[in-house]
């Protein structure tokens, strides 16, 4: 897709404002150095962003000879932004300052077959709801919402394409949340979502080549590439639970045999365990979270049943990884979502081990395999980035209609 000059300076923009917010405070000259722009762009940038108040100057720093240098911090109070993570069996929503602080949160509960859009529309309008509340703001302080839905989403027409465990098909989603949600809002898919998460705040940040493996209901990997995140040229990348791990393996609902999802996600894990001892105490078998905290404290208490489930779950894990460690040479390997946090690093130390089974030396020598730290809600921290680059874009979409206004007004008649 071709990029136009206003695309390329709200992308700057935004690369300015993600590194005042990791690095606050911070000078016009360290942010020049760490973004690669120039001092005069930085400067330009930086000065829209206080305009914007979405930066504060606060002093300068101190210095051992020569010119001050003035430093800035981002503007926490200067607005709110709203990330929800809609999963298959909840909604969960926090709302965050500026400087990405969670201020609310707030969980809305899934039942099983409770998977209408309608449904999980309800859920997400008064988790939103929810959150603003707590919080005490004022809504023209919020400045977006960005949602998370899992399957195959196009951002720009709010559409959810194909989300394979709730069989949806063409669902207008973003229509249907507009009806109920009176925020601008930013639709966009969880794998992108906790990638950005950890590359602002987690185990990615200051890497260049980096794999986020999510581990939830479905999996899938996101990609960050060359320091940014990788899409895809229809913004599908990163659906590795839907590769072949076992020829003519277990069904999965997109419809193939043997995809990693099958065995790895929290529905293969349990079928992993009741395949191994149908009638073990840990098995729970309509709710996947209690049997997969089952299985953590198993683990803890050294249960055989629930080692071997865990110890096999890693082994498909880990050949699963092997091929994106193969396949992107990552610096490292994040474990992310519920299940990765429920199984916390017992399953890590599997994982690390068959992926070092099945993974090129050289390429594995070279990567980490971590388990994610970030202490939130990676999926809501994610979606809330999302809100705040379109929050940015609108910005910049506006300034550019004043600037032709006011060319039009100026220009001689002919």
């Amino acid at each position: 897709m071709k990029r136009t000059s206003r695309d390329i300076r709200t992308a700057n923009r935004y690369e300015v404002l993600r590194q005042i917010i990791a690095e606050s405070p911070t000078s016009r000259q360290e942010l020049a150095a760490a973004t690669g722009l120039s001092l005069a762009t930085v400067a330009t940038l930086v000065g829209e962003l206080l305009d914007l108040r979405m930066i504060t100057e606060v002093g300068f720093e101190d210095s051992a000879g020569g010119r001050p240098r003035g430093l800035v911090a981002v503007n926490a109070s200067g607005g709110a932004l709203i990330g929800v993570d809609i999963a298959e069996t909840y909604v969960h929503v926090e709302l965050f300052d500026l400087a990405l602080n969670v201020l609310a949160r707030a969980d809305e509960h899934m039942r099983p077959g409770e998977s209408l859009p309608e449904q999980v529309v309800a859920h997400v309008a008064a988790a939103v709801g929810s959150v603003v509340a707590q919080a005490g703001i004022e809504g023209a302080r919020v400045l977006g919402v960005g949602v998370s839905v899992p399957g195959q989403v196009d951002r720009a027409t709010g559409i959810s394409e194909y989300a394979p465990n709730w069989d949806w098909h063409d669902v207008p989603l973003l229509d249907l949340l507009t009806e109920h949600i009176a925020y601008p809002l930013y639709l966009d898919n969880p794998l992108r979502a906790v990638a950005v998460a950890e590359l602002w705040f987690g185990a990615a940040r200051g890497r260049g080549d980096a794999v986020v493996v999510n581990l939830g209901t479905g999996v899938g990997a996101g990609l960050l590439l060359g320091g940014g995140l990788h899409r895809g040229v229809s913004n599908s990348a990163g659906e590795w639970g839907h590769t072949t791990i076992v020829l003519d393996g277990r069904l999965c609902h997109c419809g193939n045999h043997g995809c990693v999802e099958t065995y790895v996600g929290a529905p293969g894990i349990m079928l992993n365990l009741r395949e191994l001892s149908p009638d073990s105490a840990l098995l729970h078998p309509e709710d996947q979270t209690a049997t997969v905290d089952a299985l953590a404290r198993g683990v803890r208490e050294r249960d055989p049943v629930a080692l071997k489930v865990v110890r096999d779950t890693a082994r498909y894990l880990g050949a699963g990884i092997a091929d994106l460690v193969n396949l992107f040479n990552p610096e490292v390997v994040v474990l992310s979502s519920w299940v990765a946090a429920a199984l916390g690093e017992p399953l890590v130390a599997e994982v690390r081990e068959a992926v070092a089974r099945h993974a090129l030396p050289r390429p594995m020598a070279a990567t980490e395999i971590v388990l994610s730290a970030i202490p939130t809600d990676p999926a809501c921290l994610g979606a809330a980035t999302f809100a705040l680059e379109g929050a940015l874009q609108s910005v910049g979409q506006r300034s550019a209609k004043r600037a032709t206004r006011s060319r039009s007004r100026t220009a001689p008649s002919s």
